[in-house]
């Protein structure tokens, strides 16, 4: 786990081009906005996941649902239509200072199956998030802002499971429902010149999720076709920041009085290894050292 924290802060520390929160949002009637829509797509060949030896992991045949049924998890960081649309990238717009309301309904991140639902979740600053077990096994949530200058705990907490389910109906190969366990409302109060979080199990490494502190309402995540749209936005000329955790891009953008305008952006898919822990075709060791157990997909087959 320290070695994947380690890699983690390595990365995140790459991805940081956020202004600090020196200011107050104010919310006020816009009548002549215009609208900001576009696609993100990315161009050549997906990077490989992250792969994760399930025998090293507690519960690997309840977390093995999801897997490529030779005892490895995998996690992919990069979600890619088969016509590069590149989802889960969040655009937004930095430095407004004043626009519409800022509604915000508190985000809720389940764990299920062993994955953390959304990989990529946007927040208000100085508000709460909520997370909640699906799962008939134990998690554990452990949250990290982080900066050039090194992490920060944000939080740290148990993640019960419901009572209702049983860990040991699983293991005597009965179906299990999901069911939720307690909420966990956790605050997100991140220091100044620090955007970025991001959250792990500490029991299970391949449970990864991203979220992104925003200060205004004028954001979009892109949908399965790449796509996004920011709406009533006021007049002016501003800076666009299309932001994933291993990729981001800034533009200039002029926003005229009712009037759409649109941003197509493309990224390079990224070359070389992007973590220590890439997923291989040829493993060293796997389910031979779960002797004759096998390990068998029960929700999702998992490729390379």
């Amino acid at each position: 786990m320290k070695q994947s924290m380690l890699m983690t802060g390595l990365i995140v520390s790459l991805s940081l081009i956020f202004p600090a929160f020196g200011w107050a949002y104010e919310e006020i009637p816009v009548t002549d906005g215009g609208t900001l829509t576009g696609t993100v797509t990315l161009v050549g060949k997906v990077p490989k996941p992250k792969g994760y030896n399930l025998v090293t992991f507690p519960d690997p045949y309840y977390c093995g649902r999801i897997s490529d049924g030779n005892g490895w998890r995998l996690l992919q960081p990069f979600k890619v239509g088969s016509h590069s649309e590149f989802q889960n990238v969040v655009v937004f717009i930095k430095n407004i200072r004043q626009g519409k309301k800022f509604d915000y309904t508190p985000p809720r991140i389940e764990a299920l199956d062993c994955q953390f639902v959304p990989y990529i979740t946007i927040v208000r600053n100085n508000n709460e998030v909520q997370v909640v077990n699906m799962d008939p096994v134990m998690h554990d949530i452990q949250a990290y802002e982080t900066s050039e200058l090194g992490a920060r705990v944000l939080f740290n907490v148990p993640l019960p499971m419901s009572p209702h389910l049983r860990k040991t109906d699983l293991m005597a190969g009965k179906h299990v429902k999901n069911r939720a366990g307690k909420v966990m409302i956790q605050h997100v109060r991140m220091r100044k010149g620090r955007n970025v979080f991001v959250m792990q199990c500490g029991f299970h490494a391949y449970m990864e999720s991203w979220g992104l502190a925003v200060d205004n309402p004028y954001f979009a995540k892109t949908d399965r076709a790449g796509h996004f749209t920011i709406t009533d936005i006021p007049p002016g000329t501003y800076k666009v920041v299309a932001w994933h955790p291993l990729l981001q891009q800034e533009y200039t953008v002029t926003i005229q009085p009712h009037a759409t305008t649109t941003l197509n952006i493309t990224f390079q898919a990224p070359k070389g290894r992007l973590y220590a822990n890439e997923a291989q075709t040829n493993t060293r060791f796997g389910m031979e050292l779960l002797g004759k157990s096998k390990i068998i997909p029960t929700v999702k087959r998992q490729t390379y």
